[in-house]
């Protein structure tokens, strides 16, 4: 994986092979980038990063300059990877070892934007859960989204506070916002 703008634009970053993770490819990171370009100022965001794997777009973050990172992830690899890499770039990026369900039932934090990537093979309930506790807990900004990585064979246009969604290559990322 690499990091693909910013200030640590085409550095590799060399994941354990034992970690269980599918990180999000490069195609479909730049595309997401391009959109949340669009409507943020990086370095003015808050952003957590549910499911955070590898922490790939947390780097992309940091590397576009957001000061305000948390990584949540119940796998003590993913997460002392996370710790690792930060120390190593020098980014601040915070990290949680936490079920991401029961980190979203107790946190008061709010975020600008909250990316999450579950594993592809959650049910359309684990999946709905996810926007559910995020409105019901007023985690977001005013003008925040949360962001749900998932396989474009999914579709979460039914649930609550969906906006839009974008395809890429086996991957779509769907949008949420406050109604």
């Amino acid at each position: 994986m690499r990091i693909i703008s910013g200030i640590f634009k085409g550095r590799k970053i060399i994941a354990p092979k034992k970690l269980p993770v599918r990180p999000t490819t490069d195609m479909a990171k730049e595309a997401l980038f391009n959109i949340l370009n669009n409507q943020y100022y990086f370095d003015e965001v808050a952003v957590l990063d549910l499911f955070s794997g590898t922490g790939n777009i947390s780097y992309e973050f940091a590397s576009r300059g957001t000061e305000q990172i948390m990584a949540v992830d119940d796998n003590y690899g993913c997460i002392r990877f996370i710790n690792e890499t930060a120390e190593t770039f020098g980014m601040p990026i915070q990290t949680i070892k936490s079920d991401v369900f029961k980190f979203l039932e107790h946190t008061k934090q709010k975020h600008t934007i909250i990316f999450a990537d579950p594993p592809y093979d959650f049910g359309i309930e684990l999946f709905a859960k996810i926007p559910q506790l995020v409105f019901q807990n007023d985690l977001l900004d005013e003008d925040g989204c949360l962001i749900i990585e998932h396989s474009k064979h999914t579709d979460l246009s039914g649930l609550e506070q969906f906006s839009y969604v974008r395809k890429y290559g086996g991957s779509a990322f769907s949008f949420f916002v406050r109604n």
